[in-house]
């Protein structure tokens, strides 16, 4: 038997830059209104309760709602059909539903209708990432290739947080607050719309040859989801993901009632906005050193530890600093660090999770950690905003005594074993190399 050959090919940065657009521009419509809920509820005055479950809140909601019914479905076209089609047809749906989403920005029933189309269209996306380096680049470079995609939903975010509010009268003070509208969700439509089209164009399945040989063997998409469940690090890291990104998704999709909270009157975006800003280094760094280092568990331990001072900058300092503009920057600060280590965990959780789980598809543990991190995500954000965020600062202080328990659970993982494999091999070819 011919002895199978393996290769990387450039175009895997292509695949890359491809999947990272179609990433960004779904992200940048999950919190169009997050940013500029206030000026939103005045724009929208008279077309909802803002006391009900139906509010500007809701439209971030409803993609955690949709994900928790879509992704397994999701995850599974992706292992049969392949990411060309399943990346292809979330791109079909995200365009159609984001000019839906601009040429009827005055409707909020039909705003809201394009956002579950949106949200339909984000796992067939979101769920592919371990899908994609796995089918195009060798072990080596997994976790930075893992690091960029997810820092494309950062970019996503960041641009909804910072960009949004450029569009639209977010003071009080002066004229015009709550105007802007329908010019940035008819802007966001185009740039969807044409992030699409470039998907369906250059997006291709896999290369000629494998990148590696992990590529050759996988499971049955069922036959892996029993597998998957069967790990015990597997159930660790749900734990893990069920707080960390449950957290991050209920601070993302809150910003703005957090900084109303915190005393700030302009709906300025800066704490969701440096929160994502930390989030894009953490990303590029810290996966590349795990990489480097062979090391998925340690620098998972390092995420979690770091990312806890964060939350708690965020959820008790106003108790010991009575100081407003004091309290606002230690705010800001602990919005950094936070996104620095919560959101680099991301990349090397996926990559970690795809690993220990072996031979399962990748698509299904992505999938599965997404998932409940939705779930979770959706009570926050509930539990946050209802009776016009009474509850918010209870539950901030409950995330800081949560995140403890996720450092805990990280330090209970094993590191993976494919990962050390690969470092005996690199090892190996070296003293081989001297001798």
């Amino acid at each position: 038997m011919a002895e199978k050959k393996y290769k990387v090919y450039g175009y895997r940065w292509v695949i890359l830059g491809v999947f990272m657009l179609i990433s960004i521009v779904i992200q940048l419509q999950w919190l169009t209104h997050a940013a500029v809920e206030r000026p939103a509820e005045v724009f929208y005055h008279g077309q909802f309760n803002p006391n009900s479950f139906f509010n500007i809140d809701f439209l971030a909601m409803v993609y955690m709602l949709v994900y928790i019914i879509m992704s397994f479905p999701a995850s599974y076209i992706i292992d049969t059909y392949g990411i060309r089609k399943a990346i292809g047809l979330g791109a079909i749906i995200a365009a159609v539903s984001g000019l839906l989403k601009g040429f009827y920005a005055d409707s909020f029933l039909i705003v809201v209708i394009a956002q579950i189309g949106l949200a339909i269209a984000q796992p067939f996306v979101l769920n592919a990432v371990t899908a994609i380096t796995v089918r195009w680049f060798p072990l080596r470079e997994r976790g930075l290739a893992a690091g960029l995609a997810i820092l494309s939903q950062y970019l996503g975010i960041i641009f909804a947080m910072l960009i949004t509010p450029a569009f639209i009268g977010t003071n009080p003070g002066l004229p015009g607050y709550g105007s802007g509208f329908p010019h940035m969700l008819m802007t966001y439509g185009w740039i969807t719309f044409g992030a699409a089209v470039v998907t369906l164009l250059l997006l291709k399945e896999k290369p000629p040859t494998p990148a590696a040989a992990d590529d050759l063997v996988r499971q049955s998409f069922f036959k892996g989801l029993k597998h998957i469940l069967k790990q015990r690090d597997m159930i660790l890291m749900i734990l893990v993901f069920l707080v960390g990104l449950g957290i991050f998704n209920a601070i993302s999709s809150m910003t703005d009632s957090i900084s109303a909270n915190l005393g700030v009157q302009d709906s300025n975006g800066l704490i969701g906005g440096l929160m994502l800003i930390g989030g894009i280094f953490g990303a590029l760094i810290i996966p590349a050193l795990s990489d480097k280092y062979r090391m998925r568990k340690r620098f998972l331990v390092i995420c979690t530890m770091g990312a806890l001072p964060g939350v708690l900058g965020l959820s008790i300092t106003g108790y010991f600093i009575h100081n407003p503009a004091v309290v606002y920057d230690i705010a800001l600060a602990s919005a950094f660090i936070l996104g620095f280590f919560i959101m680099s965990a991301g990349p090397v959780g996926f990559q970690y999770a795809a690993e220990i789980s072996y031979p399962a598809p990748e698509s299904i543990s992505q999938g599965l950690l997404l998932w409940i991190g939705q779930i979770s995500g959706l009570l926050f954000v509930a539990g946050m905003s209802i009776h016009n965020n009474k509850f918010l600062n209870d539950w901030m202080i409950l995330f800081s005594i949560l995140m403890p328990l996720v450092v805990g659970f990280t330090l209970m993982t094993k590191e993976s074993p494919m990962i050390i494999t690969e470092k005996d091999k690199i090892e190996g070819k070296v003293i081989k190399s001297v001798a």
